[in-house]
């Protein structure tokens, strides 16, 4: 059994793996979140009461409160979900992106060293500090060729470049502080509790919603997608065998043009549930002006996770996707309550300006 301490619990990815951690496993968690307009607590209905968990809000980038939180709860790993982003809003505002990114990372690095240190040599060979990022650091691939552990950094957009930062700190302070520090960078993920104003919740949601369904340009860049749990299950493998001061790319192995996945999912839902209108889905996609700065193409080379952690993905795309639709179609309270909330979505076209 474990004491995990989990920033940004409350978001989508993080909130995923406190679920599953807590049907898996004995471990307990303290979810630090400062619950930002994406994070939601709600999901943790199903384990109010459960000893195992606590939840506590709080900013990364309070020295104060981070301090006390690791000193409090005595973690026996750090798992760092907690972070900005979506690349829209980055363009839009990336001054937060540098402060929780960057500033925060930096921060939360600093008081895990001082806690490590004041460990007993015992506790402090088990202790991990496993950092969570993406495949976006690496910029962009053209037709052909992967990633992998070794691919030059080259971000693109505020947010990649600020996750690129974080992940270089991170290594730093194994380097010289001797933290001892995980690294992963994963490809595009879905699944139940996406925030909506990302891709496949989006057209989900629109699409059964009477409205466009907007794709960036033509709609021909490329992503890796990978389905959250697949995620989730990888982190707690390397969380338990990775090699400290080591990264693992952690992918899907599902390649699809942004047309190819829109067309999926209205295929899906035509036979799922039917357009009133006697329509195909597919009749609502609209081709918006394309993103700056938009990368043509991510592809992860996961050969070193699955040789040395015996992981690989279990969903194919399609059974991912059955499994998003389903849960988006029996969840409407969920998003609509975060529709009505109105965010700044005008780039996706939820709402108008």
């Amino acid at each position: 059994m474990l004491k995990l301490m989990i920033t940004g619990g409350a978001g989508f990815i993080g909130g995923n793996f406190i679920l599953r951690q807590l049907q898996q496993t004995d471990n307990s968690i303290v979810n630090f979140d400062i619950l930002t307009y994406a994070g939601d607590i709600s999901k943790f209905k199903s384990i109010e009461g459960n000893k195992n968990y606590k939840f506590v809000r709080g900013d990364i980038c309070d020295r104060e409160v981070v301090g006390k939180i690791i000193s409090d709860w005595q973690p026996d790993a750090i798992v760092h979900f907690a972070a900005e982003s979506h690349v829209d809003r980055s363009i839009d505002g990336p001054s937060v992106f540098i402060r929780t990114n960057i500033v925060g990372t930096s921060i939360l690095l600093e008081e895990a060293t001082k806690y490590f240190y004041a460990l007993s040599k015992q506790k402090r060979q088990c202790f991990r500090f496993l950092h969570i990022s993406t495949d976006e650091v690496f910029g962009q691939l053209g037709k052909e060729g992967k990633f992998n552990e070794t691919t030059p950094y080259n971000p693109s957009s505020p947010y990649s470049a600020s996750k690129a930062s974080s992940d270089h700190l991170v290594r730093a302070w194994h380097r010289t502080y001797g933290l001892p520090v995980l690294i992963t960078n994963c490809s595009n993920n879905y699944g139940p509790y996406q925030f909506p104003e990302k891709l496949i919740p989006l057209t989900i949601i629109n699409a059964i919603s009477n409205k466009p369904l907007p794709i960036y340009g033509k709609g021909e860049n490329i992503r890796d997608w990978i389905y959250v749990s697949d995620h989730c299950e990888a982190v707690s493998k390397v969380l338990l065998k990775g090699r400290i001061g080591e990264t693992y790319l952690i992918g899907g192995n599902c390649e699809r043009t942004n047309l190819e996945v829109v067309k999926t999912i209205c295929s899906l839902l035509d036979g799922i549930r039917p357009n009133p209108n006697g329509k195909s889905y597919r009749e609502q996609i609209t081709f918006v002006q394309d993103r700056p700065g938009h990368d043509f193409r991510y592809a992860m080379d996961i050969s070193k996770i699955k040789e040395e952690i015996a992981w690989e993905p279990k969903y194919s795309f399609t059974e991912g996707l059955k499994e998003t639709i389903s849960w988006y179609l029996e969840n409407q309270d969920w998003w609509a309550e975060i529709q009505q909330k109105k965010y700044r979505q005008e780039r996706l076209g939820i709402i108008e300006k």
